[in-house]
Order: structure tokens, then C-alpha cells, then sequence
């Protein structure tokens, strides 16, 4: 039975965010809210793989510290968007933990194991190769970090957009922890926290963190009364270190898991279907569907990973990571929600891969650097049973084995004290191999001798890819310093996995790499005496070769309609645009922090069947305008501190799909949030956090099948509230 917690109207809770801190306060009093002092903390980052200021980095890169993260109601990646320029990240269509993300209008939204992600996903410096398992949520961590444009020179591969770094606490030296327990809308109910200890005067180090996410399903499946886009999470964390008295050296070790036992993930029915025969109306809710499938999704991801430093002397230090990364997904896709047969999809996920990365890391008085080699190898594959009409049963099988070798490096000079150089470069060389098996079935068991191999192929690619950075820095005061980066990046290629062959055989042909130039001219200023951050950047990207998947649609041999999942090159494209971020302290009392970013992305060739019409196609999941704005409020009261936050994000018009179908197309939007929390003192705390108080009906992505007769729309959460409290001994 849902419980459903009693919900202040948004007009209420965002006047007592913005000013309920001042309620209780006498105007004596508010004199001596904080200390005079209001200088913004120093927040340090690792963009560069070596610990710099986020205001001395020549990267576009938005840093979340813990607190930043607690009061923005931060609970999972997908909640990033908003708080970043340029930045869209959701859940994928068919799951609570496959992550989709696009920075300046780079990404990928196709989670199947035949194509690279778009923006990188790190979780302690390794990457995540496939989206299954990787939209993380957020506990016991010390920052986020989003890096903005291409950072193939540091990176490497398939950050042709971008990097989201997810940076978790690190071993203490003296115990210490922290508890959360939460209860909220939709039958919510939260338990995270990650204490941590040390042994033998700080020689031996421990660390332990876990999290149960469980929340009802804002719809449910109209055919048997069960949930559906709801959540059941559970996920943990151990990390040991041992740190010798007197040594340079220490060693880390660290495994993580995480299960996923949600249901599928509702969807809203635009039209009615041509196939079904009772023509049921479309869907009323936004999240109910009335699936005749198992609602069943799952998906388990899992992580070992050992770090050796080592600081050879007082200006080099090695460091190296070696890591093991695995996910198996298991998901039920009824493109049609319905209980007839429309369209129904069952799908299994499995990858494995193993990393070794070696860093030498040199700090000195008026230049610092690092270089290092890297080694990754890869395993990804499953099968997705497909069955259309209860006519038409097909599978499609494959794996997909990777295998990368690179070197870089990145080094800065400061040639002045105004004049700074930086320049980087990668080299990449990567084997790929597709082994691509799909067949049709006479019978929905899927079994027995095939009556068709639409394809069926064993093909390698070897590619390599040079990826250069330059930047120049100028300081041209204390408070301002000026930077332009010209720099590359790719995403690799590869093989149709979904291939039909018989029917359309260049689908068999390797689609190719993907290549970014980039020139980015950036500011980052610390003005009004040390109380406000202003950091601005624009670019000017060429896009090369820009991989699209689309479905493709046509006639069976049997007469039934029939499709595929195509992917191809696209061409060419120019994207620009602009962005800000700013965070104003002009008291002590008031915070005022937000961005506005803009974006022009347009195809300059986009060739389909031998015609150029670039003119017709849009860029997917690339608002022309975004926009966040956060006002919080810190009130001293007699007993502890109050802390009110009001929270406006707003995004243009944008196409979630390839089809560019106005009927999926979200028009702009805004969304607003609010919080309070309530300090008792260092340790305790209490909060009430709102989202989307105005529940906003939204769309995040979709499916446009006219073969299928299918057009559904997926949205965002509605409007939620959150109580608890922590506790940090």
C-alpha cells in the first residue's frame, strides 16, 4: 500500500524556504548570524589528474562538494541536471540504473553493448564502460566532478563530451561516519551512511558505506495492480588502506555492489495502437502502463579496485590503478503497453572489464605534469529476445571484446607570473570485435531451428587516434585569470549489433570513429573581495562522423511489417555556444549560486541514402538554452542553525529522439525545488526537501515505431517530498 506523506502546497514550502529562516530571528540577532568573515571555500579537484583548485584548472569543470550535495537534494547522477551547464543526464528508457548522457549536445542514448558511451562515467578514476549500472547514486561521497568538453588527452576514448567524475570519501585517519534515515512521497523510505575508522596509529585504515533506496512506483501496470517506475535499491562500499609510519608509500583496496530489483519503468501511451483490437485509448497516467510481460527489471553491478602511491620524492610521485568492473542487467521492454503482443522485448545485459593505468605525477616549483600508460580490456554482450505480433520472434545475439592501449601525457609551465602554457597528448590504439549471431524463430520459446539468420558474422576493427591539448593562461590580475584550450577528442567505432544483413547488408559495415575539435576561450574570477565566483566559457566544436542510432523500418518476407535498429554516421556538424556559472556570497547569511549556458548545434552534412538533409535534422537531447538558479539562507536560531533553499532550473524546447518526433519533443519548461534543513549542532541535523513543487509534467526520451504502431513518451518524477535527518559521529 502506498504511504503517502501529507504535502504542503509548493507556494507554501517555497516561502518558507526562502524566508522561514528569518521567522524566528530578531533583527538584533541577525547581525550575528555567521561570522564576518565571507570568503567562498577553496574547493580542490582532480580534472588534471593531480589535486589543483577548481579555480586554477583551465578546464570547464563544475565541482559538488558533500555539502553542496546534501542541500541540493542530490540523490543519484540523473539529479545533475540543472546544476551544470550544457548537461543532460537521465535514466534510460527501460531503466532506473542505465545512465544517458549528453554534454554540448555530445552523448549517446543507445545503451546496447555494441556502442560507446558518449561522456565518461568514473567512479574513483575508473571508468565505467557500458551504461548499465552506471546512473550512481550518491552517498558517502566527497564531490562530483563534471567535466565540460573533450578530454580525450587525459581520458582517452569516449569522452568526446565530457567526464563525470564521482569521487567517494577516502579512508580516514581517526573514526568517524555519518548516518541518514528518510521517509517521503511515494512510499519512499532511505537508509544510507559509511563510517570509517583507523588502527595501529593510522597505519591501517578502513572504510564501510552502503545505501537502501526504496520507493512505490509512481504508476503502476493497469493489467495486475503492480508498481512500476519505482525503486529497490541496495548498494555498499568497503575500502581498506594500509599507510606505513615514515613511508611514502600507501596501498588502497576498494569493492563495491550494487543491486537493482525495480519493476519497469512506466511509460504514457500517445496513440492507439493499429494492432490492437479492444483500440484502448491512451494511457490517462504519465507512468501506468498495462503490460502483459513480467514487470520485472534487474540489474547487479560490481567493482574491485587496487591503488598504489607512491611519492618517489619530494617532486615525483607514481600512482597506480588497477580495476575490475562488471554489470548483468535483465529488463522487460513492452514497447506497446499492452497485454497483447504487440511489441514486447526481453532483454539481458552482461559485461566484464579489467584496467591498468600507471601515473607519474610531478609537481614542481614552476612546472607540473603527468604521464602514464593505459590498458584496458573489455568483454560486453547478451541477448534480446524479440517478439512482434506473436508473429514474428527474433533474437539478437553477440558479444563485443575491446581491447585499448594508450600513452599521454599533460604538462604546465608558468613562464611568468602572468603566462602559463599547457599542452597534452594521447595516443590511442584499440582492437574491437564483434561477434554478431541474430536468428528468427518459429515459436516464442525462441528454440528449435531457425527460419532465418538475418545476420550472422565474426568481423575485427583496429583503430588509433592522436588527441592533442593546448592551453594558454593568462592571469591578468589576482582576481582574474584567462584561458584557451584547443584540444580533441573521439569516440571509437564499431558493429551494428542489432545488424540485418540479408535485407539491408550494409548494416554489416563498421560505422566509424567519432572525432571532436574543440577551441574553448574561458574566465575564472574571484571578485567582490573573495565573495563571488564568476566562470564563463565559450567553444567552438567541429564534429566529425557523429553516430546515430535510428530504427529503420520495412516488409517482412511473411508481409508483416518489420524493423531494425540501424546505426550509422551521420556526417558533419558545428557546435557552439556559451556558459556561466556563478556562486555570490554577500553575506554570510545568503548564498546565491547558478548557470545559464547556450548551445547552437546544427549538422552541416547529415546524408541519408545518398541526400544531404542537414537541413532537416535536429540535434537530440540539446536544449538551445538551460539555465539553474539556487537562493539559500543561513539563520542562526536559539537552537542550532537554519538553512532554506529555493532552486529554479529551466530548459528550452528539446527532441529526446532520433526521429525528432514532435509528439515526444518537450517544449520548454521550468522546474522548481526547495529545502530546509535544520542544524542541532555539528552532528545532528533534520530536512524537508521538495522536488518539481509544481509537478511539472515532463518528458525525458520516448519511442516512435511507426511499424509497430507505437508512440509512448517516458517522464520525469513528479512532485516528491523527502523528510529524515543525519546523524555524524
Amino acid at each position: 500500500m502506498t504511504r503517502r506523506l501529507p504535502a504542503p502546497s509548493p507556494l507554501h514550502f517555497a516561502i518558507l524556504a526562502t524566508l522561514g529562516a528569518t521567522i524566528a530571528l530578531p533583527a538584533a540577532a541577525q547581525s550575528a548570524v555567521e561570522p564576518a568573515v565571507t570568503t567562498l571555500e577553496v574547493v580542490k579537484v582532480t580534472a588534471r589528474k593531480r589535486e589543483e583548485s577548481l579555480q586554477d584548472v583551465p578546464v570547464a569543470v563544475t565541482a559538488l562538494t558533500a555539502d553542496q550535495l546534501d542541500k541540493l537534494a542530490i540523490k543519484d547522477l540523473g539529479d545533475l541536471q540543472g546544476q551544470v551547464p550544457n548537461l543532460t543526464i537521465y535514466a534510460a528508457r527501460g531503466s532506473n540504473t542505465t545512465i544517458t548522457t549528453f554534454i554540448r549536445g555530445v552523448g549517446q542514448a543507445d545503451p546496447l553493448w555494441g556502442v560507446d558511451p558518449g561522456v565518461g562515467i568514473y567512479f574513483d578514476d575508473v571508468y565505467i564502460a557500458r551504461p548499465q549500472g552506471a546512473l550512481l547514486d550518491v552517498y558517502d561521497v566527497q564531490r562530483v566532478e563534471v567535466l565540460r568538453g573533450p578530454q580525450g588527452t587525459l581520458y582517452g576514448k569516449n569522452t568526446i563530451g565530457g567526464a563525470v567524475k564521482y569521487v567517494s570519501k577516502p579512508l580516514p585517519t581517526t573514526t568517524e561516519g555519518s548516518v541518514t534515515l528518510a521517509v517521503g512521497s511515494y512510499g519512499q523510505v532511505t537508509a544510507k551512511g559509511g563510517v570509517g575508522t583507523a588502527v595501529n596509529d593510522g597505519q591501517i585504515r578502513f572504510r564501510v558505506a552502503g545505501a537502501s533506496l526504496n520507493r512505490d512506483g509512481y504508476g503502476k501496470n493497469l493489467t495486475d495492480g503492480s508498481p512500476v517506475s519505482d525503486q529497490n535499491t541496495t548498494s555498499g562500499r568497503i575500502s581498506a588502506g594500509w599507510f606505513p609510519t615514515g613511508s611514502s608509500f600507501n596501498a588502497q583496496v576498494s569493492v563495491d555492489r550494487t543491486r537493482d530489483d525495480s519493476h519497469m519503468r512506466g511509460f504514457q501511451r500517445l496513440n492507439v495502437s493499429a494492432f490492437d483490437p479492444a483500440k484502448t485509448p491512451p494511457t490517462p497516467g504519465r507512468y501506468d502502463i498495462a503490460t502483459g510481460m513480467p514487470n520485472a527489471n534487474g540489474t547487479s553491478s560490481e567493482g574491485e579496485s587496487l591503488t598504489l602511491n607512491w611519492g618517489a620524492s619530494e617532486a615525483w610521485s607514481l600512482k597506480y590503478i588497477l580495476a575490475h568492473r562488471a554489470s548483468d542487467t535483465s529488463t522487460s521492454i513492452d514497447f506497446d503497453g499492452l497485454p497483447n503482443r504487440t511489441a514486447d522485448v526481453r532483454a539481458e545485459y552482461h559485461d566484464s572489464s579489467q584496467s591498468h593505468e600507471l601515473q607519474a605525477i610531478y609537481e614542481g616549483q614552476n612546472s607540473s605534469g603527468v604521464v602514464g600508460v593505459y590498458y584496458f580490456d573489455g568483454r560486453a554482450g547478451g541477448t534480446v529476445r524479440n517478439n512482434f505480433f506473436n508473429l514474428s520472434f527474433g533474437t539478437t545475439n553477440g558479444l563485443v571484446y575491446t581491447e585499448g592501449k594508450a600513452v599521454f601525457g599533460d604538462w604546465s609551465w608558468r613562464l611568468s607570473p602572468a603566462f602559463s602554457v599547457s599542452t597534452g597528448l594521447r595516443y590511442t590504439k584499440e582492437d574491437k570485435r564483434a561477434v554478431v549471431l541474430n536468428q528468427a524463430f518459429a515459436n516464442d520459446q525462441f528454440s528449435g531451428t531457425p527460419i532465418a539468420v538475418p545476420a550472422n558474422f565474426d568481423k575485427s576493427l583496429s583503430v588509433s587516434n592522436t588527441s592533442p591539448r593546448l592551453s594558454l593562461e593568462y592571469r591578468a590580475s589576482k582576481e582574474i585569470k584567462l584561458y584557451t584550450t584547443a584540444s580533441r577528442g573521439f569516440k571509437s567505432g564499431g558493429y551494428n549489433i542489432r545488424a540485418n544483413t540479408v535485407a539491408f547488408p550494409s548494416s554489416g559495415r563498421p560505422f566509424a570513429d567519432e572525432k571532436l575539435d574543440s577551441l574553448e576561450l574561458g574566465a575564472k574570477m574571484i571578485l567582490d573581495g573573495g565573495r563571488l565566483e564568476l566562470n564563463t566559457a565559450l567553444f567552438h566544436n567541429k564534429y566529425k562522423n557523429v553516430q546515430l542510432s535510428v530504427f529503420t523500418s520495412y516488409t517482412q518476407a511473411n508481409g508483416q511489417p518489420g524493423f531494425f535498429g540501424d546505426f550509422t554516421n551521420a556526417g558533419k556538424a558545428t557546435v557552439q555556444g556559451a556558459e556561466v556559472e556563478f556562486l555570490w556570497m554577500p553575506t554570510p547569511a545568503w548564498r546565491i549560486s547558478g548557470n545559464l549556458a547556450t548551445l547552437d548545434a546544427k549538422y552541416d552534412e547529415y546524408i541519408d541514402r545518398g541526400v544531404n538533409v542537414a537541413d532537416q535534422k535536429k540535434f537530440t537531447n540539446t536544449p538551445k538554452y538551460q539555465a539553474g538558479l539556487n537562493i539559500e539562507h543561513n539563520a542562526k536560531l536559539a537552537m542550532g542553525t537554519l538553512r532554506s533553499r529555493l532552486g529554479v532550473t529551466h530548459r528550452s524546447k528539446v527532441y529526446p529522439t532520433t526521429d525528432l518526433s514532435e509528439a515526444l519533443a518537450q517544449d520548454a519548461y521550468t522546474l522548481v525545488n526547495a529545502g530546509l534543513i535544520w542544524e542541532k549542532d555539528a552532528k545532528l541535523s533534520f530536512f524537508l526537501q521538495g522536488s518539481n513543487l509544481t509537478n511539472k509534467a515532463y518528458k525525458t526520451d520516448g519511442y516512435n515505431i511507426a511499424a509497430l504502431s507505437v508512440l509512448n513518451a517516458y517522464y520525469g518524477p513528479p512532485r516528491t517530498f523527502t523528510i529524515g535527518g543525519t546523524f555524524k559521529f
